[in-house]
């Protein structure tokens, strides 16, 4: 479950350099943020589409 706040993703855990950041302020949206780069803002998804990704990072399809 995605929190109010700004969470590392697990797969960031580690110290890479390729870390992304989630939060979802309402059950309809997530946000995205590089963890680098908190600066030029986020990207909005919709829980929908957000399922999506998810769905098909995990089936190894990105």
């Amino acid at each position: 479950m995605i929190g109010k706040t700004w969470e590392k993703s697990s797969y960031s855990k580690g110290g890479a350099d390729n870390c992304v950041e989630c939060r979802s302020l309402s059950p309809a949206t997530v946000d995205v943020r590089d963890t680098q780069n908190r600066s030029l803002g986020h990207l909005g998804f919709s829980a929908t589409e957000w399922a999506s990704l998810l769905r098909d990072v995990k089936a190894d399809r990105l």
